[in-house]
């Protein structure tokens, strides 16, 4: 992670809103109130960051007296879960979640497990390379897991209103 924000500033961090929920659990004990932990996963099924907030502030003004080491740790840390918000909608679904990365490491594992001893690293890496080339042309054509179109649109949208 360290080096994602030293080598690319500008790029949005996206945190797994799976795992941080699962983080979440070491700062509540062990009977916490299962309404806590459903309306703090709720924010990640909005339709936007305003809604988010919003409801955030809700959510911890509701939850701070009860739980206020997870709220404290919720306040430090749910920013970089909502980075997908700066996606088009139909985007949200798969890039709040690591699925798509985990994914793809597995495919890499699975693939090099095969091979098992390289003969130099380079070897591995055009291995590695090709493997992406392939599952990338495979989300274009076959199962359009992110569809471009909508990107190119949501940046247009995004400049008209700058320009307003």
């Amino acid at each position: 992670m360290m080096a994602s924000r030293t080598e690319f500033l500008t790029v949005p961090w996206q945190r797994c809103y799976v795992h941080f929920l699962r983080n979440a659990l070491d700062y509540v004990p062990r009977k916490v109130d299962d309404d806590c932990l459903m309306e703090l996963r709720w924010f990640y099924d909005r339709r936007d960051l305003a809604e988010v907030k919003r409801d955030l502030a809700q959510w911890i003004a509701k939850w701070q007296a009860k739980y206020p080491k997870l709220v404290n740790w919720v306040e430090d840390n749910i920013e970089e879960t909502l980075s997908f918000y700066r996606l088009p909608l139909a985007h949200h679904k798969h890039m709040k979640s690591t699925n798509m990365l985990e994914r793809l490491n597995q495919e890499i594992k699975r693939r090099t497990l095969v091979v098992r001893i390289f003969p130099n690293p380079r070897s591995c890496l055009r291995l590695v390379r090709a493997l992406a080339v392939e599952i990338h042309e495979n989300w274009l054509e076959a199962t359009r897991y992110l569809n471009m179109d909508h990107l190119r649109e949501h940046k247009k949208e995004s400049l008209r209103t700058l320009a307003a």
